[in-house]
């Protein structure tokens, strides 16, 4: 775990020019992190997020979790892999019922929430599988973003 807080200094310690810098630095960390630890190839496709959802119950059974910091990493990861694959924006949104701006996704006028979702995992458990919200976004969002 010491590593882990060495790792969330290191990158709250950054002056980021831009949320989206942010939250890319965050996933990368998040990628490494996942094959350095957890054994699982973090690639920013579909692919990884089975084993996104496989790290989270392992973060989530952690005595010594801290929620914020995962959330942020984990979170950051989910949100690039579908920012990168439906050429989304990042963004500081409202979420629905709250009182704060958090970060977000903005894909063509839908809103996405990954730190949510990955916040929502790690406290309720298996009942919001990333599997299964991966598979309801991308049937409602179609085809991946073509980029040249």
């Amino acid at each position: 775990m010491r590593d882990r807080k060495e790792l969330r200094q290191r990158l709250e310690a950054k002056a980021y020019p831009d949320l989206g810098a942010m939250m890319e630095d965050y996933a990368q960390a998040a990628a490494a992190l996942g094959a350095a630890e957890f054994q699982q190839k973090l690639d920013f496709t579909g692919e990884s997020i089975d084993g996104l959802d496989e790290i989270l119950i392992v973060v989530g059974e952690s005595p010594e979790l801290d929620l914020d910091f995962e959330v942020r990493l984990w979170g950051s990861y989910l949100g690039e892999v579908l920012r990168r694959r439906y050429a989304g924006n990042w963004e500081m949104t409202v979420y629905p019922g709250g009182a704060t701006a958090v970060p977000s996704i903005d894909v063509r006028g839908s809103r996405l929430f990954p730190l949510m979702k990955v916040y929502r995992r790690l406290t309720a458990g298996e009942e919001e599988d990333l599997g299964a919200f991966f598979a309801m976004v991308t049937e409602r969002l179609g085809r991946p973003a073509q980029v040249n």
